[in-house]
Parts: structure tokens; sequence; C-alpha cells
């Protein structure tokens, strides 16, 4: 089990923007990028766990790093 919980989607986004990321485009995903690394944010509320903690990962953030940007 992920050690993340399910987050609230635009709170994913405005921690992902205070780390440098940019928001691209968005739909049904929000598309965020910095440099190299790309994110996709689904508009789910909460953001399923496992799902987080792939956004995470891709990031390239630990969870705990992320916790501190919410």
């Amino acid at each position: 089990m992920p050690k993340l919980p399910g987050v609230n989607h635009l709170r994913a986004v405005r921690a992902l923007e205070r780390a440098g990321f940019k928001i691209d485009r968005h739909g049904k995903h929000i598309f965020l990028s910095k440099g190299p690394l790309k994110v996709v944010v689904p508009r789910n509320n909460p953001v399923d766990a496992y799902t987080m903690a792939a956004i995470v990962r891709d990031a390239g953030f630990t969870v705990e790093q992320f916790k501190e940007l919410l």
C-alpha cells in the first residue's frame, strides 16, 4: 500500500506548480511539464493513492518530498 493517501487533483496540481511545473494543457487530464519531466494528473477527486504515487515518482520526488509541497 502506498504511503500517500488519495489527494484532491487541484491540491496535487498546486503542489507541482510550487515545485516549478507549468501547465501545458488541460481537459479530462491536466498535463504539466518541467524541462524534460512530464506529468499527467487526472481530474478525479480524490486521485487514487496508487495513481498519485506514480505521479510523484514521474515528477522525480519521494513521497516525503511531495507531502511537504502539499
